[in-house]
């Protein structure tokens, strides 16, 4: 049974990279220029097979062993995003028939039958019935298909070097002043620098992460608060992070809580190396700061062992709330931005989440991310009465290393008091 259903599941993902295969070497090949045909096809064949050697590799792992387990992540990642990137344009393609099959309708309905597959172009009826020659501009099925085909690989080339140059390069800074009803004087002003998402790991050696501590360091802010995910899956990172972030430093300290890939990496491993970087950790409790005679309470859930769609973790996020002195001003650090839902209730002021990397991939104009798929908390500001979220973009990557309109970012997040 678990054979039949892991074989299943791998034919999901191959299959439509095959069947979009079938259709491009059947339509794509001229047939009246055999040598050309012959070309055409065996590029297919070369290019189908580079493209999906991978998958061989994958399907020994879905088959007889697990394909999720921790080291394989960032490696089968790009693999699984590039047989979406194969949905995509076999979507296209199916727009297009389908379209194509809209206008035959149309046109049979009205005794007008346009027939694309012809080599000779649009062919029609006049009024008096005698066919007329198709328009010198007709635009023939195979031509659309390898112009649609070269303009997609285009397209998708452009977008990948984006993406590639804007994972890699540092990240950005959003400045954003958030405004609280009942803040104490005494943190009135209060700068704090939002990290989450470093990943150390294959795609975030130690040159870039000094580069990044020494970016942090500039801004000068009064307490740095890291929302997780610090190492990406494998301990072997864990030394250069403690390296370069043992460098980090605030006034206030600098607070960290754990994300899922921490757990994904080793527990214990991780919080020795936040310990050994000089940093607090929090995880399923809370640390006091004082500030002119204020009192800052950090609350930290520590990343939950399921994978449930916006999980508010209630019973976790109650738990700190409750343990905290009551007059004290809050701030949550829960790396899963769903433990919003939970603190809004609770009517905690300030929640800092990270996770999702704004999805990694977003359409400006459409406004969807792919994090949607994950939260509906993707990435930015969010307030909800009294209570405030801010979800950070994240500065590393997971899987695939790229961001496509979706820039790294630090959050240095300035409170301030709202008079009257």
């Amino acid at each position: 049974m678990r054979d039949g259903i892991a074989l299943i599941y791998l034919l999901v993902f191959i299959a439509p990279q095959a069947v979009l295969y079938v259709y491009l070497r059947d339509r794509l090949p001229d047939r009246s220029r055999p040598r050309q045909a012959r070309i055409v096809r065996w590029s297919l064949i070369l290019l189908f097979a580079f493209f999906n050697l991978p998958w061989i590799f994958v399907a020994r792992r879905v088959l007889f062993g697990s394909v999720w387990s921790k080291g394989w992540i960032p490696y089968i990642g790009p693999w699984v995003a590039w047989q979406m990137l194969g949905w995509i344009f076999l979507g296209l393609v199916a727009i297009y028939v389908t379209f194509k099959g809209i206008v035959w309708c149309w046109g049979k309905r009205r005794g007008v039958v346009g027939k694309w597959d012809s080599p000779r172009g649009l062919e029609s009826r006049s009024s008096g019935g005698s066919p007329t020659p198709p328009p010198s501009h007709a635009l023939t099925r195979r031509q659309f298909l390898v112009r649609g085909t070269y303009a997609y690989a285009g397209t998708g080339l452009a977008l990948s070097a984006y993406g590639l140059w804007e994972g890699e390069r540092l990240p950005e800074i959003t400045r954003r002043t958030l405004y609280f009803d009942h803040l104490p004087p005494g943190l009135d002003g209060l700068k704090i620098l939002h990290l989450s998402d470093v990943h150390a790991g294959i795609h975030m050696r130690l040159e870039k992460m000094q580069r990044l501590v020494a970016q942090a360091n500039a801004l000068a802010p009064d307490l740095i608060l890291q929302t997780g995910d610090m190492i990406d899956i494998s301990p072997s990172f864990i030394p250069d992070y403690v390296r370069a972030f043992r460098e980090l430093s605030a006034p206030l300290g600098v607070i960290t809580g754990l994300g899922n890939h921490d757990h994904y990496t080793g527990t214990a491993e991780v919080i020795k190396g936040v310990q050994d970087a000089g940093q607090t950790l929090v995880r399923s409790g809370n640390h006091l700061i004082e500030r002119n005679g204020a009192t800052l309470a950090i609350l930290g859930v520590d990343d939950p062992l399921d994978w449930r769609f916006d999980d508010p973790q209630a019973a976790e996020v109650n738990e700190v709330d409750r343990a905290a002195p009551p007059d004290t001003f809050k701030i949550l650090m829960a790396h899963r931005p769903g433990a919003w839902d939970a603190a809004k209730l609770r009517n905690i002021p300030l929640t800092l989440s990270g996770h999702i990397h704004g999805g990694q991939f977003y359409l400006p104009v459409v406004g969807w991310s792919a994090g949607r798929l994950i939260t509906k908390y993707v990435m930015g500001h969010f307030q909800d009465g009294a209570s405030q979220l801010y979800v950070s973009r994240g500065i590393g990557v997971v899987g695939v290393p790229i961001r496509v309109f979706v820039p790294p970012e630090m959050g240095l997040l300035e409170i301030r008091r709202l008079d009257g």
